[in-house]
């Protein structure tokens, strides 16, 4: 399949890298801070208790899907409390977090791809997390990051989309959106208007019928080689 794109708008997470051995070491590299500086939390929130306490803000606070920091802020902040120590040690305790949480391990493939989208084009990351492009060291190949927390709505929602095309000035028809996920980034992208290309590592099925992903590969890298086709065969018809 061949259509003109302008730009591409690229999911982070699960897109570029995997996120859960980011998360689990994240949380172990929080829980030793913790153990050093606030005791108490650590042996009342271990790991696993942190985690069912961060799902439950969660569902009490829906007001807050679409920010994971403001969710993490909160969750230790109620961890200190409930533990008797000091709850100013929620900022350094979160400082530490986030720091080991844009430590990130790429896919093989990503970087050296994302050097080839980015010779060709514009390129923008749409992500509903709130990982650092700036502390990951990509943020050169990207024109912007917009992120739900910045926008006030996660995907799948179409505002976050159409804010990116407008700051891009291009027609959603004209961006393709990149992403791992079905609903949030193909679904959701696709009934915003643009078009979409489903990186599909784990050759998932499809699940529905109403609509389908305009490309699908299983790397980063096969998108490269699809664009720079696109555009050989382009230049040639002009």
């Amino acid at each position: 399949m061949s259509f003109p794109v302008r730009a591409i708008t690229l999911d982070l997470d699960d897109t570029v890298w995997p996120i859960a051995p980011v998360m689990v070491r994240a949380e172990g590299v929080l829980d030793d801070w913790l153990r050093q500086h606030a005791p108490n939390t650590a042996q009342r929130f271990p790991v696993e208790a942190m985690r069912a306490l961060r799902d439950e803000i969660a569902a009490q606070r829906p007001d807050l899907a679409h920010d994971f920091t403001t969710q993490r802020r909160l969750t230790l902040e109620r961890m200190l409390r409930e533990a008797g120590d000091d709850i100013a040690l929620a900022k350094p305790a979160f400082d530490v977090f986030f720091a080991a949480r844009c430590e990130v391990e790429h896919y093989a493939d990503s970087e050296a791809a994302l050097q080839r989208l980015a010779a060709r084009l514009p390129l923008a990351a749409l992500t509903n997390g709130n990982a650092d492009l700036v502390k990951i060291g990509l943020m050169p190949l990207f024109r912007f990051q917009l992120g739900a927390r910045e926008h006030g709505r996660a995907k799948p929602d179409a505002s976050i989309f159409h804010a990116a095309c407008s700051r891009l000035e291009l027609e959603p028809a004209q961006v393709l959106h990149v992403g791992d996920d079905i609903e949030l980034d193909i679904v959701g992208g696709a009934q915003a208007g643009l078009r979409t290309c489903w990186i599909n590592r784990e050759e998932r099925r499809w699940p529905h019928t109403h609509v389908r992903p305009d490309l699908e590969f299983t790397t980063l890298a096969e998108l490269a080689d699809w664009l720079d086709t696109a555009h050989r065969t382009d230049t040639a018809a002009a």
